[in-house]
């Protein structure tokens, strides 16, 4: 990665996850730095990985290249109107992991700021296989894109979008969506039980089966989604029998509707922010 330094403003659960990603891929603790209004997140990533840390945020405007901007979005202009403009310059980088916040938006927030991305991870990044989409604005370079596709390549895998509405696609195929599959194996886990199982026999049963299939899905990327599932059904068997009751009660159509509702929320929401 270029040796640039990262700067966080705000240390929750997805800036640690983050930080911790990029320590461990090799990138110097000295060369990043995180703010947060309490010390007790920042003392514990100092501690852990030794990175700088300041609870002042225009501290981290001072030193970084790169700012990564992890507040709520309801927070987002207030912490922005009390940064200080003057220590911002054309080359930095702004890249907001704040959902349902437009650039546009960003950028009547914050308007020294002439570079700025918007990037939505998901809560695997927390174990390194996180998905995040990606899009910059047309002062974004070529060498910003990959500047920052290595920063969230550090906690999983990443995806440039052609244009900012699809960023909320990408909520709602993947910034969301693992509540969608905990859903799913929460309901598995339930009926095992019902069918004798113990919680915590039922719980392997689900979880082990789920890393499997994803594990199929990952080691066969030229194989459709579709193939896989159709070659662990013979006809007339358990699974084909099981699948079809999926299909017939319309599974295939609520998670069109559910992804839909999403991306309507996501729109709503950067309206009201």
């Amino acid at each position: 990665m270029q040796q640039r330094t990262v700067g966080f403003i705000g240390a929750g659960n997805m800036t640690q996850s983050i930080i911790r990603g990029l320590v461990a891929s090799g990138y110097p603790a000295d060369a990043i730095i995180a703010s947060n209004r309490s010390e007790g997140k920042l003392n514990a990533l100092n501690a852990d990985l030794g990175i700088q840390i300041t609870t002042d945020n225009n501290d981290v405007l001072r030193q970084s290249d790169v700012v990564v901007l992890s507040v709520k979005p309801q927070m987002m202009a207030d912490m922005l109107s009390a940064c200080d403009a003057s220590l911002v310059s054309d080359d930095m980088v702004f890249m907001s992991i704040a959902a349902g916040l437009p650039l546009q938006r960003l950028a009547e927030m914050l308007p020294a700021a002439q570079k700025w991305v918007r990037a939505m991870p998901n809560t695997p990044s927390a174990v390194g296989l996180g998905m995040t989409g990606l899009y910059g604005n047309p002062h974004v370079t070529q060498a910003d894109q990959a500047l920052c596709n290595e920063l969230m390549s550090a906690v999983g895998e990443t995806l440039w979008v052609e244009n900012e509405a699809q960023i909320d696609g990408v909520i709602a195929a993947a910034g969301s969506s693992p509540a969608y599959f905990f859903l799913f194996l929460e309901a598995m886990q339930a009926e095992a039980e019902k069918m004798g199982f113990s919680h915590q026999q039922a719980r392997v049963l689900v979880q082990q089966a789920m890393r499997g299939a994803a594990e199929m899905v990952m080691q066969n990327p030229d194989t459709e989604i579709s193939t896989l599932r159709t070659n662990v059904m013979s006809k007339g068997g358990t699974t084909a029998e099981a699948v079809n009751t999926f299909i017939a009660g319309g599974l295939p159509e609520l998670v069109s509707k559910s992804m839909q509702a999403a991306v309507t929320r996501a729109q709503q929401m950067s309206k009201q922010l």
